[in-house]
């Protein structure tokens, strides 16, 4: 199922939600699309030097490695806006545009940013939990988009999402509640981290379901920890 709209109206411009789309292309367009063209082994270093890698911030937390905590703590922050191709840039970013500006009209725009961040740092730390041991880089802003979405599950699971559905042969579109396409997503989500985690090949890279899981569900916590900001100027008199 692809989200097309929401019908959630929204009273202020997202400065930031446009914000963080425009960084995450100019940095795909600007940054990673020229070392792609390098060819394979130039995009892995890449990913290698600002992805993040849960073996190697155990082992700087351990101080058992030649890691350093500040470095491998970046690299939370800097592979939320890397991407691993066209088609992994264009649907995070989709997702976002769709449900960030609500939530971002209900937070505020510096409360929304910081919410976005702690979400992706709670998306990194969850899988380190999941599996300290990993060396594969996570790469995406799916981890923090995915708190958004945990955000507007909560705020707005009335509103209605148009919903692209493909029926064995025959595509349609639906118009969903919030609360339904959401809750669906995350159960694909929880069900395939379930998976990953028992598997032994879960090292050979991938999705990164638990990132959605557990940045979903820092969504689900910040957006009742944090204030909701005040809607005065938006109605005048």
């Amino acid at each position: 199922m692809i989200p097309i709209r929401d019908d959630q109206p929204s009273y202020s411009t997202p400065f930031i939600n446009y914000f963080i789309i425009g960084l995450n292309v100019l940095v795909y367009i600007f940054f990673e699309l020229p070392v792609q063209m390098q060819g394979v082994q130039a995009f892995e270093d890449l990913t290698k030097q600002f992805g993040f890698i849960p073996r190697h911030f155990i082992l700087a937390l351990t101080g058992s490695g030649h890691y350093s905590i500040a470095a491998t703590v970046l690299t939370i922050f800097t592979s939320m806006f890397m991407h691993g191709g066209f088609f992994h840039i264009l649907g995070n970013l989709w997702f976002l545009w769709i449900f960030g500006d609500n939530v971002e009209d209900y937070l505020g725009h510096f409360s929304y940013l910081i919410f976005y961040l702690l979400c992706g740092v709670a998306a990194a730390l969850t899988d380190i939990a999941i599996d300290p041991s990993s060396t594969v880089p996570t790469l995406g802003a799916s981890g923090a988009i995915a708190g958004v979405m945990g955000a507007y599950i909560l705020l707005y699971p009335k509103a209605r999402v148009q919903t692209l559905v493909v029926l064995v042969v025959f595509i349609t579109f639906w118009w969903l509640p919030a609360w339904v396409f959401l809750g669906y997503w995350f159960l694909i989500q929880f069900v395939e981290t379930s998976v990953t985690a028992s598997s032994v090949h879960h090292q050979t890279g991938g999705i990164a379901f638990a990132a959605h899981v557990g940045g979903f569900v820092a969504g689900l916590i910040l957006i009742k920890l944090l204030p909701r900001q005040s809607r005065s100027y938006r109605y005048g008199a």
